[in-house]
């Protein structure tokens, strides 16, 4: 199976849900499954991915097709691609905030987005714990980014480096300092970390089995 064909197969069993895996009814003819995925005769054993009939070889090649890249590399690359998006992310926000002098907070889930689409791009397309972890992290520290010129220039004492030092903070610095407006921006934020996190997770893939056709189903899960 070629990684198009695994791809194909992928929206055919709908991985961003887990359906059952209980088995049809019983037929009256002789047993026969048909792999959904290569449409090939199955005339030993089966799988149900997310309650879809596979044969293995097919098991085998979508599951290494959705396994979440290993080594430091993958993540590496990931991580270049997140801060390119981040960086980017951050002077969108920053340049909307400058320009109209009114915080928009709905560009925080923009962000979200572009960060999630960066790491998920340099993760090949994939995702995993990890990845979720690292987009999250680049999501808020591009919004504590974008707020760090309009804190240093809030005030004569605040030296640059203290408003770079205070990054990490200054989501919630700013949150808490408007409240109580700051809630609504709280929650968009919130809701950008979520949008990261929801765009870099591995897709659900159900897998049961051996089932022999003709036999019991077997309550085994790979």
């Amino acid at each position: 199976m070629t990684a198009d064909d695994a791809r194909t197969a992928n929206e055919d069993l709908q991985f961003d849900r887990v359906v059952s895996s209980a088995s049809g009814g019983a037929s009256n003819g002789p047993p026969v499954a048909t792999c959904v995925v290569c449409k090939k005769a199955i005339d030993s054993d089966y799988y149900h991915l997310n309650g879809k009939v596979a044969c293995d070889s097919c098991r085998k090649a979508i599951q290494s097709q959705l396994a979440p890249p290993a080594g430091a590399g993958a993540l590496g690359l990931a991580a270049l691609f997140g801060i390119g998006a981040a960086l980017a992310g951050a002077a969108v926000y920053y340049a909307v905030i400058a320009i109209t002098n009114f915080e928009i907070g709905i560009v925080a889930i923009l962000i979200g987005w572009m960060v999630g689409w960066g790491v998920r791009k340099g993760a090949a397309g994939k995702g995993g714990r990890r990845f979720q972890i690292l987009a999250v992290a680049l999501t808020y520290l591009a919004v504590g980014l974008a707020y760090a010129p309009l804190y240093y220039a809030a005030g004569t004492e605040r030296s640059l480096l203290t408003a770079t030092a205070l990054i990490p903070a200054l989501p919630i610095v700013v949150s808490v300092g408007a409240m109580p407006t700051g809630l609504i921006s709280a929650f968009i934020i919130f809701i950008g970390l979520r949008q990261a996190w929801t765009m870099t997770a591995a897709p659900v893939l159900e897998v049961s089995g051996p089932y022999r056709i003709g036999g019991n189903a077997s309550a085994a899960k790979v």
